[in-house]
């Protein structure tokens, strides 16, 4: 592609984001940042870099922040992911790839129950758990993915 269409795309890229309540935003070239607008911590929640689409890692809140229980923010995690990812445009079927840290290994099946919810049986992205010491805000768990497109970066 040349410059000039390129930019064209980027421009409609933030238009038809900026009317589903999004903004994406390109850095450079080929990469393009999915926003909800101001955020005080410095990551984005999509980042789409070709056909492929960085989903940030997200925890079990909300605006009235840490889910009361485990169950909750697992809840609360897989609806933040859902949320990043429809963002840019995706869908549970886009999603290939999810790596879920937990502070405590002992959710591990309580997890799996949540998240069979999320993906039709059958077609559950690659995954990696792993224990860890100490997530964001004290949270029980963070969830991250990757998810491939094969749309236009100006279809939403």
């Amino acid at each position: 592609m040349t410059r000039p269409v390129v930019r064209m795309l980027a421009v409609a890229t933030v238009a038809l984001a900026s009317a589903f309540g999004a903004h994406a935003a390109p850095a450079q070239e080929g990469i393009t940042h999915y926003t909800t607008g101001e955020s005080k911590y410095p990551f984005t929640p999509a980042v789409r870099a070709g056909n492929t689409v960085f989903l940030s890692g997200q925890i079990g809140a909300d605006a009235s922040g840490l889910g009361k229980d485990f169950e909750t923010q697992a809840r609360l995690a897989m609806d933040n992911i859902m949320s990043a990812a429809k963002l840019a445009g995706m869908g549970p079927e886009n999603i290939a790839k999810c790596t879920v840290m937990l502070a405590d290994m002992k959710n591990w099946d309580a997890f799996n129950k949540i998240y069979r919810a999320y993906f039709k049986d059958g077609q559950f992205p690659a995954r990696s758990a792993f224990g860890v010491t100490g997530l964001a805000l004290g949270a029980a768990l963070e969830v991250e993915c990757i998810g491939y497109v094969t749309t236009p970066a100006t279809s939403h």
